[in-house]
């Protein structure tokens, strides 16, 4: 998998990169200070991921992650950060990150966490689950109202099996764990996964379960 690291911390930046290239399955191909450099260098290399910083010099993350959503929609995007206000995880799930590391976390959990974007799409650790319920009680909070009715039973709302897979996804299963749990082929479920994206208009899963959180299709106590 070849992956980009876009930080402007040169040391953390470089041990990073050290310790993604002793991973046999990932390879470090570019290295940026900031959103404006990693940019400006994008299209010389073949990337499939990038570990995006939020706070950084010139073009922050946010920024960053919203270009390559509109021009390099295929990139997967893994924010990698110190940053883990509530404002802030919510801004980055609203942009379609496909998963949210704090670089305080075990090193072993950024290889799990790199692997399940490779082969499933998202990253969706306990860790992630912890910031979205916080973010959920914080917005309804923000709002102070009631969250709005469950959409209408019609030919767009999600079926009893794909509100099943949300669930499990939100605990950290694989779609081959999902296969397995549910005793479907693996394609099926992704078959799922790509139909539940289009009826929820979500960017990514980690989007998908807000929906579900937000119209409670899902509670809070089940991620």
């Amino acid at each position: 998998m070849k992956v980009a690291i876009v930080d402007d911390h040169q040391l953390f930046r470089k041990s990073l990169a050290h310790l993604l290239n002793s991973f046999d399955e990932i390879e470090v191909v570019l290295q940026a200070n900031n959103g404006r450099e990693f940019l400006s260098s994008i299209d010389d290399y073949d990337i499939d991921l990038v570990l995006l910083d939020i706070q950084m010099p010139e073009m922050d993350g946010f920024q960053t992650c919203r270009i390559l959503k509109d021009k390099y929609p295929n990139i997967y995007v893994l924010i990698i950060s110190q940053l883990t206000t509530k404002e802030s995880i919510h801004k980055v799930m609203e942009l379609g990150a496909h998963g949210f590391f704090t670089k305080n976390s075990d090193p072993v959990q950024l290889h799990n966490a790199i692997i399940s974007i490779k082969e499933n799409g998202y990253y969706f650790g306990n860790e992630l689950g912890s910031v979205i319920r916080e973010v959920m009680l914080w917005e309804k909070k923000r709002n102070d109202e009631q969250v709005e009715d469950a959409f209408e039973i019609d030919e767009n709302c999600l079926t009893a099996r794909e509100i099943e897979i949300i669930k499990l996804v939100s605990n950290g299963k694989s779609s081959k764990e999902i296969s397995e749990i549910l005793n479907i082929n693996v394609r099926t479920v992704e078959t799922h996964r790509k139909h539940i994206m289009e009826k929820t208009n979500s960017k990514n899963f980690i989007g998908v379960v807000v929906f579900a959180l937000k119209y409670q299709l899902i509670a809070l106590e089940e991620i």
